[in-house]
């Protein structure tokens, strides 16, 4: 009786044929994309050691970063770190007193001596303003006597765990890797922070699969910039942050050209943290409209197909699972069941690893839904002028 239904109603047909293809996606993203969806790659805290400590300067770039650039700063002053580590702040033209409380928090730290603070120039047409504080820290040392051996650039809202930099020269030495990133833990306290945050991560790491990342032989590259130990001579070899001056994601882009000519490794961290609140779904939106578009570099046609995309991977399962309870159509009912639950499986380690419910990984349709959403608007305020804002900037015509 079924299948005559099943014959005689197109609309059924079609709807199944969409849900076996979205359950196949997902069978796909689980057995052939790199693996990503297992949230696996993590620094080893039982590697061996290096025989000699190199000399590291961190570099962070900070503008208005009054609420958080004391804790960021008491935790690269409390690393367990034996080497030589230095650090230098750019001041990048804030107007809170970041630099004062920086300056009255190290020397309450008894380590005055090892922070230069560098008064960050006017932002030159052309350049990303985070890209542009980090190429001052870059060229600062560049004309020291002495440069480090590496480059830590981190954010003014990072915390660090005591261990961090030790695991990441730790890596960086063993494998002879000219950039080590890590994708910090971000917050995760509020509603929406719970709901969003997790699949933002998510989202980056099936755009970005970690293991092909850290595979010289895959194309594939990407960073974290909240979070990146550069080897100095790969610093020198691309000439600083010249070569991705305009670049909004530009994590990804300096990923991108030290793989050009080295090996890199991208992994998860569960012990650094980001200290920037989302309280709520506007603040995430703005992060995510900031740069969504540029990620589709800004094609019309790509974000038409992300649309259509996103709906056939992540709503075409549940939809079939309501649709076939409505039509009575129990074939219908179980494929969307099973297209959904291999989307909560690959969805379930990344929510793992923000300690959430697995009730959480059910919801990822709808969490699909809001960030095509944002996609969507990020291309709105693309198109009206208004660019990717941050910080009282607005970068409208970079890409």
């Amino acid at each position: 009786m079924m299948q005559g239904l099943i014959g005689g109603w197109p609309m059924v047909n079609v709807t199944l044929g969409l849900t076996i293809l979205a359950g196949l996606i997902w069978l796909g993203l689980l057995t052939l994309w790199g693996q990503f969806w297992r949230a696996d790659q993590r620094l080893d805290p039982n590697q061996p050691p290096p025989a000699l400590w190199p000399r590291v300067t961190v570099v962070i770039p900070a503008r208005n970063e009054a609420p958080l650039i004391g804790t960021a700063l008491r935790s690269h002053f409390t690393q367990t770190y034996p080497g030589d580590l230095s650090i230098v702040l750019v001041d990048d033209q804030s107007t809170d007193g970041t630099a004062a409380i920086a300056q009255s928090t190290v020397a309450s730290l008894g380590h005055s001596e090892k922070l230069t603070l560098l008064s960050g120039a006017p932002l030159p047409v052309g350049w990303a303003g985070k890209l542009w504080a980090l190429d001052q820290g870059f060229r600062h040392l560049q004309q020291q006597p002495n440069p480090p051996d590496y480059v830590l650039f981190t954010d003014a809202d990072i915390e660090h765990g005591v261990a961090t930099l030790q695991q990441l020269v730790t890596q960086a030495e063993t494998n002879q890797l000219d950039l080590v990133s890590l994708m910090v833990q971000l917050r995760c306290q509020s509603f929406w922070e719970r709901l969003l945050i997790p699949a933002f991560v998510f989202f980056f790491q099936m755009l970005y699969p970690f293991p092909w990342v850290n595979q010289p032989e895959k194309s594939t590259a990407a960073a974290a910039g909240g979070c990146a130990l550069i080897r100095f001579s790969a610093l020198e070899r691309i000439d600083g942050l010249r070569a991705i001056k305009d670049a909004l994601i530009d994590d990804c882009a300096l990923g991108a050209v030290v793989k050009a000519g080295g090996s890199i490794w991208l992994g998860l961290s569960t012990t650094t943290h980001s200290l920037r609140p989302y309280p709520d779904l506007r603040s995430i939106w703005n992060m995510i409209t900031r740069s969504a578009y540029t990620q589709l570099n800004y094609s019309p046609g790509l974000l038409v197909g992300t649309i259509l995309g996103m709906g056939l991977t992540y709503l075409v399962s549940p939809l079939g699972v309501m649709l076939g309870l409505l039509w009575g159509q129990m074939l219908l009912v179980l494929v969307g069941l099973g297209g959904w639950l291999l989307m909560a499986v690959a969805y379930w380690p990344t929510v793992q690893l923000y300690r959430g419910n697995w009730l959480w990984t059910l919801a990822l349709p709808l969490i699909a839904v809001l960030y095509t959403l944002m996609t969507v608007d990020s291309a709105r305020r693309h198109w009206q002028g208004q660019g990717g804002a941050w910080k009282g900037r607005v970068y409208s015509d970079m890409g």
